[in-house]
């Protein structure tokens, strides 16, 4: 049985995951950290956490996505939220069907997060937009998908795609969500 107030942070940024676990400890979380894949296997042999909080790109060759299926197959009831700050459609939709409850983008507080643990089914009634997707939508989304693809290796994405590494990382640092 999953202990409900207990939550795992999966995230590569030890300043960042320490900040964002003082926040959620001020509001009645007991707080695990890991920084990969290795350390989410290990937690999950001794504890079942209610909640988790993902970073999609962690650093190594393991993304977030991968974390979020051993989260999910550990326990599907835990409620994981994927955070990046590198969203794309193609890695939001592959979080969700391997297990995530809610996927955000950064920047995200701990408002946003827990709100989005709350938030686990969908909404029906979301406004739809009439505008076409753009050419750089469309650029970045498969530029995304080839990263995700790539486990994340911008030298090798940038083979796939055709272009310099260093045009790419140009691209990547121009479009970074903020």
């Amino acid at each position: 049985m999953s202990d409900e107030r207990l939550l795992l942070i999966v995230e590569d940024d030890a300043a960042f995951a320490r900040t964002l676990a003082r926040s959620f400890e001020r509001r009645g979380y007991r707080v695990l950290q890991a920084a990969g894949l290795d350390e989410v296997e290990r937690l999950l042999q001794a504890h079942t956490p209610g909640y988790a909080v993902v970073d999609l790109k962690l650093h190594g060759s393991t993304s977030g996505l991968a974390c979020v299926q051993a989260l999910h197959r550990h326990d599907p009831a835990m409620l994981i939220v994927v955070l990046t700050g590198y969203a794309s459609i193609n890695t939001a939709v592959e979080a969700i069907k391997l297990g995530a409850c809610q996927y955000l983008a950064k920047p995200s507080n701990t408002d946003d997060i827990e709100a989005a643990f709350g938030h686990v089914a969908g909404a029906a009634a979301i406004e739809l937009t009439n505008r076409a997707t753009s050419i750089k939508t469309l650029e970045w989304e498969r530029i995304h998908e080839v990263l995700v693809e790539s486990n994340f290796n911008i030298s090798e994405a940038a083979r796939r795609l055709g272009m310099h590494r260093r045009t790419l990382a140009r691209k990547l640092e121009k479009q970074r969500v903020k």
